[in-house]
C-alpha cells in the first residue's frame, strides 16, 4: 500500500472499523501517526485526517502481508465470538481468532514488524469462578474447561502472541516484541455491540429481572480508558521504555468494581424506565441460558435467533470476577479517567431512544406474556433437577 508521507510512523488496527478500533485509530492520528484501519467491512464513520481504510481479511494472509507494508506497529483486535448468536458459531470463531492470530504473527516476522499489541479478554483466566482483585500471575483457565468456543480460541490466540515475543524477524533485522491488553467490559457513547443490545431488551420489555447475588462485583472499562492502555502498551514495546511491556499481559479496567446491573441502572432509569425488583437465582437464569443454547443448536441453521443470554454471558455479568490494575499503573503508567453512564444515555437520547419514545404495542403486550409463561415453565423444569453443583 503507497503511503502519503513515508516518513511519518504508520500504524495498522485490525478490527478498525469497529467501535474500539476506530476509537483508537482516531485517537493515533490525532497524534501525528499514520494509521490504517483493516477490516472485512467499511466503517460507519466519517474517516479523520490521517486515517486510511484498507478492506481485507486477517484469515487471507497475502492480503495482510500486503496492508503491512510499510507499517511498524500493529495493534490486532480483529475477534468474533464475544457475544450472542457469534457465541454459537464455532467454525468461524476458530477461523478468525485462531487462524487469523496466526496469520497477523507470521505476516509481523515476515514483514519485518516490530511491535505487536494483542487485545485479549478477562476470559482468558475466567470461566465462571470466583476471583476478587486477581492479577497477571492467575494462570490460564484450562482450555477444556472453558463454556464457550471465543474464551477458549482468545486464549489459544494469546498463548501464540506472547510466545512470538522475542522471535527474529524475516530480514533479520531486530525482533518482534508483543504484549496483550485484556480488557473489562467495555462502554462508551455509541458503543455498538453490547449497550444497543441491552437498550432493545429495556425498549422490548425483556428487562424485567435482574440476578445473581447483589454483593457480586465485576469490572468495565471505558473505551478512552482502553485507548489509553494500548497506546502506553505501543510505548512500552519500544526502546525508549526499555521494552518494559515486551511479553507481558495487562488487564485494563475503570478500576472500580462494581454489580453487573447497578452499573447499568443509571442507563435504565435516564431512559425512563423502571428498574426491576424481581431478582432471580443465577443458577435458574444458566439453565435457562443452556436451554437456549440447545434450541440455537437444533434450528439455528433455519432461524438464527439471537438469544436473549448464553450461558457465558450469565457468568460474565452474574459472578464476582475483578482484576486488579497495579501491574499496568507500575508499568504503562496506566491511570484511568473517572467516566459515568450519563454520556451514553445522552447518546441514546439524542438517537431516538428512551420512554418517552417509546409507544405501547400489542406486539409488547403478547411478548410480556411469553415471557411470563417461558419463566414459568423454566422454573417447574428448574426445581426438582437443578443444583449449585453446575458451579
Amino acid at each position: 500500500m503507497e503511503r502519503e508521507n513515508p516518513n511519518k510512523e504508520a500504524v495498522l488496527i485490525t478490527g478498525g472499523s469497529g467501535y474500539f478500533g476506530f476509537r483508537l485509530g482516531s485517537a493515533l492520528a490525532k497524534g501525528k501517526v499514520d494509521v490504517i484501519l483493516f477490516d472485512v467491512s467499511k466503517p460507519t464513520q466519517e474517516m479523520p485526517k490521517g486515517v486510511k481504510f484498507v478492506q481485507g481479511d486477517i484469515c487471507v494472509i497475502h492480503k495482510v502481508e500486503e496492508a503491512l507494508q510499510g507499517v511498524s506497529c500493529v495493534f490486532h483486535i480483529a475477534s468474533y465470538g464475544m457475544s450472542g448468536r457469534e457465541q454459537l458459531n464455532p467454525k468461524r470463531i476458530e477461523e478468525v481468532n485462531v487462524k487469523g492470530t496466526n496469520n497477523i504473527i507470521e505476516s509481523c516476522r515476515k514483514v519485518g514488524i516490530s511491535k505487536l499489541i494483542y487485545t485479549s479478554t478477562y476470559n482468558v483466566v475466567f470461566g465462571g469462578q470466583v476471583i476478587e482483585n486477581g492479577d497477571e500471575s492467575w494462570p490460564y483457565l484450562p482450555l477444556h474447561l472453558h463454556p464457550d468456543h471465543y474464551s477458549r480460541t482468545k486464549a489459544l490466540a494469546e498463548m501464540k502472541v506472547l510466545e512470538a515475543n522475542g522471535t527474529v524477524l524475516r530480514d533479520g533485522q531486530g525482533v518482534l516484541r508483543t504484549c496483550a491488553i485484556r480488557p473489562a467490559g467495555i462502554y462508551g457513547p455509541g458503543e455498538q455491540r453490547h449497550l444497543p443490545r441491552i437498550v432493545n431488551y429495556i425498549e422490548q420489555g425483556w428487562f424485567r429481572c435482574v440476578y445473581g447475588n447483589p454483593s457480586s462485583l465485576v469490572d468495565f472499562v471505558h473505551v478512552d480508558n482502553l485507548v489509553q492502555a494500548h497506546i502506553l502498551a505501543a510505548e512500552a514495546l519500544g526502546a525508549t521504555k526499555n521494552h518494559a511491556a515486551a511479553g507481558q499481559a495487562y488487564f485494563i479496567s475503570d478500576g472500580r468494581p462494581v454489580n453487573n446491573f447497578e452499573f447499568f441502572r443509571p442507563l435504565v432509569e435516564g431512559l425512563g424506565y423502571t428498574y426491576p425488583s424481581l431478582r432471580l437465582p443465577l443458577s435458574l437464569v444458566y439453565f435457562f441460558a443452556f436451554v437456549t443454547e440447545l434450541v440455537h443448536v437444533a434450528v439455528g441453521r433455519l432461524y438464527n435467533f439471537q438469544p436473549l443470554l448464553t450461558r457465558t454471558e450469565v457468568y460474565k455479568t452474574g459472578m464476582t470476577h475483578f482484576f486488579s490494575i497495579a501491574k499496568a499503573r507500575r508499568e504503562l503508567d496506566y491511570e484511568p479517567q473517572h467516566y459515568s453512564l450519563c454520556e451514553v444515555v445522552e447518546w441514546f437520547q439524542a438517537h431516538g431512544h428512551g420512554q418517552r419514545f417509546s409507544k405501547s404495542s400489542e406486539k409488547h403486550i403478547i411478548r410480556n406474556a411469553a415471557l411470563v409463561f417461558l419463566a414459568a415453565v423454566m422454573v417447574l423444569l428448574w426445581l426438582p433437577t437443578f443444583s449449585w453443583s453446575f458451579f
